[in-house]
């Protein structure tokens, strides 16, 4: 895929948030870290315009998606899925497509598995991942970096959340920079 710009630009950009569910977090390295990453990331996300969207792994065994995730998420309607790829949830491709999104801010768990499948996915459906390495790891930090690194490998850009909401941002002095500021202090 050629890109014209390596920089986000918001018109053109989603957060797709990956399976924080209820039974699966608590399992998590750095779970509280990933949460709260995760909750900037939407409530800038929100502040900016950018299309959110989010996926729940097999909800019946891994619980629904953790409260305060679901309820930061305006209109909240997770891509249900049982692959562990996002882009095997139906009809998320089709909604991010129809929305004229190229490229995807990735956050969630588990890096080496569902995040990391994802942004392969992506790479392949012609998107271009950035994934917000304080937003996503795993049960054990060696495959939190595994992930990474093999995401990193293929061709996703590794990010973090400031990064790519001030990327977003484009410019200071604006309202849109004072909410922005005031989420990441």
């Amino acid at each position: 895929m050629s890109q014209t710009s390596w920089r986000l630009d918001r018109t053109a950009t989603g957060v797709l948030v990956v399976d924080i569910q209820e039974r699966l977090l608590p399992a998590i390295f750095e779970r509280d870290r990933v949460v709260s990453e995760t909750l900037c990331l939407i409530r800038g996300a929100s502040v900016l315009g950018v299309p959110l969207f989010a996926t729940e792994q097999y909800r019946k065994g891994l619980g629904p998606t953790v409260p305060e995730v679901a309820e930061a998420i305006p209109g909240f309607a997770p891509f249900e899925k049982l692959a562990f790829s996002a882009c095997g949830a139906p009809g998320l491709i089709d909604a991010m497509r129809a929305r004229a999104i190229k490229d995807v801010i990735v956050c969630g768990i588990e890096a080496h598995v569902c995040v990391c499948q994802t942004a392969l996915d992506l790479l392949e459906h012609g998107f271009r991942p950035f994934v917000i390495a304080d937003a996503v790891s795993s049960r054990t930090p060696e495959n939190r970096r595994l992930g990474l690194d093999r995401m990193r490998q293929a061709g996703a850009v590794i990010a973090s959340n400031e990064m790519a909401l001030f990327e977003l941002l484009d410019k200071a002095g604006t309202d849109d920079f004072k909410a922005i500021l005031s989420l990441v202090r």
